[in-house]
């Protein structure tokens, strides 16, 4: 879940997929979202990574979204992040590709993290 700021009033939060790696989250957005939209006026973010059952564990992140162009073998490897298959993932991209997008790079400035077990 991604939470950027507007101008006046609650955050605006939407669910996401990201690609963790060297301590950088990297997330393909659409250029036509609410979101892409704010964060070119307000680029700091919250994402809560939520580890899910039966793991229970959940990470809260503050940083600065830095917007860069589009790579489609970057936004690939996060689309198979979130499928079994190849070919799922495959036909999840080809069904994805005729949007506009970007890659969100934020590098965490503070780092909570929360276990319920």
């Amino acid at each position: 879940m991604i939470g950027v700021n507007r101008p006046d009033g609650p955050p605006h939060l939407s669910p996401v997929w990201y690609l963790y790696e060297e301590g950088i989250f990297t997330i393909s957005i659409a250029t036509t979202t609410v979101k892409h939209r704010l964060l070119q006026r307000d680029p700091r973010v919250s994402l809560c990574i939520d580890g899910g059952y039966p793991d229970d564990r959940t990470v809260l992140v503050a940083g600065i979204a830095e917007i860069h162009p589009n790579d489609e073998a970057v936004r690939r490897r996060i689309i198979r992040r979130y499928y079994e298959a190849e070919a799922d993932a495959q036909r999840y991209a080809e069904s994805t590709r005729g949007a506009s997008h970007v890659l969100l790079v934020v590098r965490p400035e503070r780092v909570i993290g929360q276990d319920y077990n």
